[in-house]
């Protein structure tokens, strides 16, 4: 069905709250296990059936904050789903308590009684209003964010079409974008820090309902985390900030001296002088190449591709009113994926492409195997390894965007990838500061993250500049405000992307065989078991991060030489 055609009406919270009671009592009462089998497969038709409402909400919210019936939607779907959440855990409870379990796990798995007792032991009752709280404050964040736009040649353009001045050949008009990007910011400084400071307390309130001393281990079982914990996530940030940021430092340095700086700014994102590589043609050209790559790569991606612009499952322009960022969202009623993003002209719009159809690849798969909810994706790390495997698999069709560019937006995109792997363990290292410190003042919080910039990102000066100057970048950061430790995930991903993307380069049938059977176990295994399944290495064991920033760095160093033989 077309997205445009999906029927939406407001949930009604009480008939479901009824038919998860109804289920639970099914449950409670069973004779054998295959009694408990047929509650469980209602219990899945109803949370399709609801997940789908919510994501269409999200979704047409997110497409137009300015749409009044949406916006009210997305509010009450805010207050009122937390309230589901008690029914929703008695019907988990009762499937825990199965004395059938025995039977239950050989049709179900042990690893989806696993994940349910994560999930069980993330909600109490006494959280609900905390959780309305939270939602609140998040779209209130997002508002905020959707809303920003800035004067820009006498015309009012929304942040995300900053981009291109951003990458501008001109120094000035790069320091002028993120200028101008700044003093929005720095406009909305006191509702930024009241929002996030609101947002860490209530977190923090929940956890403690449920024992923890802070957010921390709620926000890890929030996001389904099976496999690792605090102290893996620990070492794998300390492989980054020893083995991997000096290779990063040495890029940068190249990187200044390519450009003819003194001193590299953090306004200055040029990889080469004469300009970053930016795909050729319009939105409309990135779109149709993107179609035929897919159609090209392989016969799976073929149907995929195929099944997503026949059902309008993509919204990829910027335009006033649209929310910022990127996102693949599962409409489960109709096993069907949809892509949002912003195209803003730069390079970016394919990885976005490719990144965000990584996602939504997986999805379709998963859909049609018909896994089980628990099933129908793995931990987010082990999708962002979907989505930034795709992004390096699809290498061979870069052409079609990049034309003679191609090599350099290699390299760039080779780099920025190596680059990336310090700046998201600051995100994370920060956000376990923030939940074990609720009580930092605004000032404070930005100290933190200085600190974590000359950890992690030494090599960027960002002196003089509005908001960034002051420590306070990281408030553009969505996930720190909207999805709480959820960053690290694209680190450890990136790491075995890397992986799958080294051996295309050796054998590229025998990878993309490897990528698609990773893909196809959906959640079937834990993060480690796909990786270990797949034969390759856990970003957190010892010495990964070594092996793969040596790789790369003598990759880059080969490409290097390339481009300026050819300059």
């Amino acid at each position: 069905m077309k997205f445009s055609e999906m029927p939406y009406e407001r949930p009604n919270i009480d008939e479901i709250k009824g038919a998860l009671e109804a289920i639970e009592q099914k449950l409670i009462n069973a004779k054998s296990a295959n009694e408990q089998l047929d509650a469980f497969r209602e219990s899945e038709a109803l949370g399709k059936r609801v997940n789908t409402l919510g994501t269409l909400v999200y979704i047409r919210n997110t497409i137009n904050t300015k749409d009044e019936f949406y916006a009210g939607e997305r509010e009450f779907v805010d207050e009122v789903m937390p309230l589901l959440a008690e029914a929703e855990q008695k019907v988990s409870l009762a499937m825990l308590a199965s004395p059938f379990r025995a039977e239950l796990e050989k049709e179900l798995g042990e690893l989806y009684f696993r994940n349910l007792e994560i999930s069980v032991r993330t909600f109490k009752p006494e959280m609900i209003e905390l959780m309305q709280e939270e939602n609140k404050l998040t779209s209130e964040y997002q508002k905020l964010y959707a809303s920003a736009a800035v004067e820009w040649e006498g015309k009012t353009i929304p942040l995300p079409l900053l981009g291109p001045h951003k990458q501008s050949t001109d120094r000035e008009v790069r320091r002028l974008a993120f200028f101008k990007e700044g003093e929005f910011f720095d406009a909305h400084r006191e509702e930024l820090d009241r929002i996030y400071g609101e947002l860490v307390k209530v977190r923090n309130k929940m956890a403690r309902i449920l024992g923890h001393e802070n957010y921390i281990q709620l926000g890890y079982d929030r996001l389904g985390r099976n496999c690792y914990g605090y102290n893996d996530l620990k070492e794998f940030r300390r492989q980054i900030a020893e083995d991997v940021v000096p290779v990063v430092n040495e890029l940068r340095e190249e990187q200044r001296k390519r450009i003819g700086v003194d001193t590299l700014r953090m306004y200055d994102t040029l990889i080469f002088k004469e300009g970053n590589p930016v795909p050729h043609g319009s939105a409309d050209d990135i779109l149709a190449s993107g179609k035929e790559m897919y159609r090209t790569l392989s016969a799976e991606t073929a149907e995929f591709i195929d099944f997503m612009y026949e059902n309008e499952l993509l919204d990829v322009l910027s335009k006033d009113g649209k929310a910022p960022g990127g996102y693949c969202a599962d409409i489960p009623a109709y096993g069907a994926p949809f892509i949002f993003s912003n195209f803003n002209g730069t390079a970016g719009d394919v990885d976005v492409l490719t990144h965000e159809a990584g996602h939504a690849f997986a999805a379709y798969r998963s859909f049609k195997k018909n896994y089980i909810s628990s099933y129908q994706s793995p931990t987010i790390e082990a999708c962002e390894v979907h989505s930034m495997s795709m992004e390096f698999l699809t290498g061979e069709y870069h052409e079609k965007f990049f034309g003679e560019d191609t090599a350099k937006y290699e390299y760039m995109h080779l780099a920025d990838a190596l680059s990336f792997l310090p700046y998201g363990c600051m995100v994370d290292e920060f956000q376990h500061i923030m939940y074990e410190n609720e009580d930092l003042t605004p000032e404070e919080r930005n100290a933190e993250w200085e600190k974590l910039e000359k950890k992690y990102r030494p090599a960027i000066d960002r002196t003089g500049m509005p908001f960034y100057g002051r420590g306070a970048g990281w408030q553009r950061q969505l996930h720190i405000y909207e999805s709480p430790l959820y960053y690290i995930d694209y680190c450890m991903a990136q790491t075995v992307a890397f992986q799958f993307w080294l051996e295309m380069l050796e054998d590229k049938d025998a990878a993309w065989k490897k990528y698609l059977a990773f893909v196809d176990m959906g959640g079937t295994r834990t993060f480690e078991g796909l990786v270990t399944e797949s034969g390759l290495k856990l970003p957190y064991s010892d010495g990964c991060m070594k092996q793969i920033a040596t790789k790369i760095k003598d990759i880059l160093g080969e490409k290097g030489k390339n481009l300026t033989n050819c300059d």
